[in-house]
Parts: structure tokens; C-alpha cells; sequence
């Protein structure tokens, strides 16, 4: 199988996780990195990455030494979130995005610091099921010390710990797993070939519809991503509240925001509706990118012997004590 946009039907008779099982999230989360992770590798191995593509992994010292085809294989990988794919793609509809949008600016679901964030996502997954060899804690400290061992900037560390703290919307009136993880793109104008398993669109409403399957649809040529809805989940989740709670450079928020949104920053999709601050943003994308998707094989960090050196730094850009409100 071609690692582009796949087109195959999934098999709509096997049944859903159920929606509010946490373990369940993980391993449809986990899988779908699996298919970005060999998506990327058979491109460079097969020769048709582009040199950008390339470049990216080469500058990324931490993953420089390993095998990215350790993965199980593409095609495996892919059969694993075909019906999750197909649910989200027919239930991230332009009416449903409003109306989760509309929830969030008028609901506070918690008040928690970041730490204490964290140790809700832990609780995420019983830790006590033998499946599970890393707390969520452990997972973003591989990623914010990944970062760390590069030696880039200490916002970009934070943004590696805080980056997938978005999936509380699991426990904040997320109708599935639908809404919280997976690949992200724009609604409200025709979906990209580009998007995995574009075929699966056409059970959107808004697929047919007479504004909604225009290439531009509700946006204009250069109107730039800020200006965009892209489908509802963790990462549009995280970016929105910390964006209004956060010093976080725009370049950081980027990287919350968009480091799902394979079709544009990985196959090239959507970029008419780039603008000059998207075309820097999605280099930080990209740089980013490698570290949200290798780093989960990294050695087991400690977090009590990791917990002073974050705590300085989540209190230098959004506060140690700051009750954020999610």
C-alpha cells in the first residue's frame, strides 16, 4: 500500500470501541501515530519524500540512530483505525464544530493547574492493566525531554509536555473518540483527497452540500488558518485554551494546534488558504512533528527527578499555581 491517501472502503461491520473507554482512546491514539510514523518512513525509504520531508527527520538528533520501520507494518497499522475514521468523517460536520465550539466559550469543565492536569490524564487508563507500560505523565516528559536533549528553546519543552493534555476533553462531554483524537481538517469547505480514507466522507452531510463542497467553501484564497475551523478535538481543545491562558509563542501554539493536521503540514493539502504567518508556522510544525511521533520509544524518564526543572518552566509561561480553566 502506498503511503498517500488511502481510499479503501473500511469494513463497516466491525463494531466501535466503546466511546468512554480510556484505554480504548489510547490505543486508537497510539495506532493512528503508528500509521503517521510509517506514512513518513515509506515516503523517505520508497524515495518520493521531498527533501523538506528529509530534512526533517535529519534534524531531529534524538530519533537520528533509529529505525523508523520498527512500527508494525503500514498496511496493519492502517486496518486498525479504518472505523474510527469513518466515524469521524462522517460526524465532524460544520453544524457539530459550532455547536462544540459554542460549549467550550460558555463552559469552564475544570479549574486545575497544569501538573494536576497531568495527573487527571493519568487516570485516563487503570493503571494497573498489564497492557499499559507508560503513564501519561511518563509520555509527555519522552517528549518534552526529547526536545530538551536538542537543546530548543525552553517554550518548546512546555509545549512538548503540555501538547496532548488536550485529551480531557475525554472526560468533558467528548461524545467519542471521534472528537478527541486523530487526524484534523478544515470543515466547512470540500474535503482534500489528501485527507486517509477520503472516501469515507461521503457519509458528512456536509459533503453534498451546496456552499460546504466548494474547494473554498466558507473561506477565501489567503484568509489564513487562524480564520479556520479544523475539526474539533484535543489539540483544537488545548490551542484555544492556551492561546487565551498562556504566553506561549505564536510558533508554539502552532505546534498544539497543528500537529495533527497531516493533510496540510505532510501532504500539501490546503495551503491556498496559507497566509505570510502560516508559511512560519508551518515550519514549526514540521520541526515539531518528529518529537510528538518518535519519542514514544525513549527510555522511561523519572518524573519526581524531572519535576523541579518543569515546574520552573510551566511557571515562566503559564504558572505554576494558575488554576487553568478548562
Amino acid at each position: 500500500m502506498a503511503p498517500g491517501a488511502l481510499v479503501e472502503q473500511p469494513n463497516i461491520a466491525e463494531p466501535f470501541a466503546n466511546p468512554k473507554d480510556g484505554l480504548a482512546l489510547e490505543a486508537t491514539s497510539d495506532a493512528i501515530d503508528d500509521v503517521n510514523v510509517l506514512k513518513a518512513a515509506l515516503k523517505v525509504k520508497k524515495g518520493t519524500a521531498t527533501q523538506e520531508e528529509k530534512d526533517i527527520y535529519d534534524q531531529s538528533q534524538f530519533d537520528a540512530e533509529k529505525d523508523k520501520t520498527q512500527f508494525r507494518q503500514y498496511e496493519d497499522a492502517c486496518d486498525r483505525v479504518k472505523n474510527f475514521y469513518r466515524e469521524q468523517h462522517e460526524k465532524q460536520t460544520v453544524a457539530y464544530n459550532l455547536k462544540a465550539r459554542n460549549s467550550f466559550y460558555s463552559t469552564t469543565r475544570a479549574s486545575m493547574t497544569i501538573w494536576e492536569a497531568m495527573e487527571k490524564l493519568n487516570t485516563l487508563i487503570d493503571e494497573s492493566d498489564p497492557d499499559t507500560s507508560l503513564s501519561q505523565i511518563e509520555h509527555l516528559l519522552q517528549s518534552a525531554e526529547a526536545i530538551r536533549r536538542d537543546g530548543k528553546p525552553r517554550w518548546m519543552q512546555l509545549v512538548g509536555l503540555i501538547h496532548d493534555l488536550g485529551k480531557l476533553l475525554f472526560f468533558y462531554g467528548a461524545e467519542g473518540q471521534w472528537d478527541v483524537v486523530g487526524d484534523t481538517f478544515p470543515v466547512g469547505c470540500a474535503f482534500d483527497k489528501r485527507i486517509i480514507y477520503p472516501d469515507t466522507f461521503t457519509g458528512n452531510p456536509d459533503h453534498d452540500n451546496a456552499i460546504y463542497s466548494t474547494q473554498h467553501g466558507i473561506y477565501t484564497p489567503g484568509c489564513g488558518l487562524d480564520n479556520v475551523m479544523l475539526s474539533w478535538g484535543h489539540d483544537e481543545y488545548l490551542y484555544h485554551i492556551m492561546k487565551a491562558q498562556s504566553t506561549i509563542p505564536d510558533e508554539g501554539l502552532a505546534m498544539i494546534r497543528y500537529h495533527s493536521f497531516y493533510p496540510w503540514h505532510s501532504q500539501g493539502a490546503y495551503r491556498w488558504m496559507m497566509n505570510e504567518k502560516d508559511e512560519r508556522m508551518l515550519d514549526a510544525v514540521k520541526a515539531f512533528n518528529p518529537y510528538d511521533l518518535y519519542s514514544k520509544s525513549d527510555d522511561v524518564p523519572k518524573v519526581e527527578d524531572l519535576k523541579d526543572y518543569y515546574k520552573d518552566i510551566i511557571d515562566e509561561f503559564i504558572g505554576w499555581d494558575k488554576k487553568v480553566q478548562w
